[in-house]
C-alpha cells in the first residue's frame, strides 16, 4: 500500500475519532481534514517525503504540517485551542507511525 494513502487514512482516523469524541459535525470533521491534511501534504511535497523517504522528512512534515494545518483551523474558528494542538501532535504521530507498521506487515 502506498505511503501517501496509509498517512492520509490515518490523519482521517484522527480527525474522525477527534469530532466523534466531541460531538462535533460534519463540517467540522471536514474543516479539520482539510486543514490538517492539507498542510500535511503540502510539507511533504515540500521535503519530499514521498519521493525519497527519511526520518527527518517525516519528523519535519509531522511537526509543521501539523502545526500549520492546526494554525489554518484556529484562523477559521477564530481562536487557537493550545491542548488542542498538543493532542493533534500526539495523535497524529501514534495514528501514523500505527499505520506505516502495520502497512509493512501487510
Amino acid at each position: 500500500m502506498k505511503t501517501a494513502v496509509v498517512d492520509a487514512v490515518a490523519l482521517v482516523a484522527v480527525v474522525a475519532i477527534g469530532v466523534a469524541t466531541h460531538d462535533a459535525s460534519a463540517g467540522a470533521f471536514v474543516r479539520d481534514a482539510l486543514c490538517i491534511g492539507g498542510a500535511w501534504f503540502a510539507v511533504a511535497f515540500g521535503v519530499r517525503l514521498y519521493a525519497r523517504f527519511a526520518w527527518w522528512r517525516l519528523a519535519v512534515t509531522w511537526l509543521v504540517g501539523v502545526s500549520v494545518g492546526v494554525l489554518v483551523r484556529a484562523a477559521i474558528v477564530g481562536h487557537l485551542a493550545v491542548d488542542f494542538w498538543g493532542v493533534a501532535l500526539v495523535f497524529t504521530a501514534l495514528f501514523v507511525l500505527a499505520g506505516r507498521a502495520l502497512a509493512t506487515r501487510l
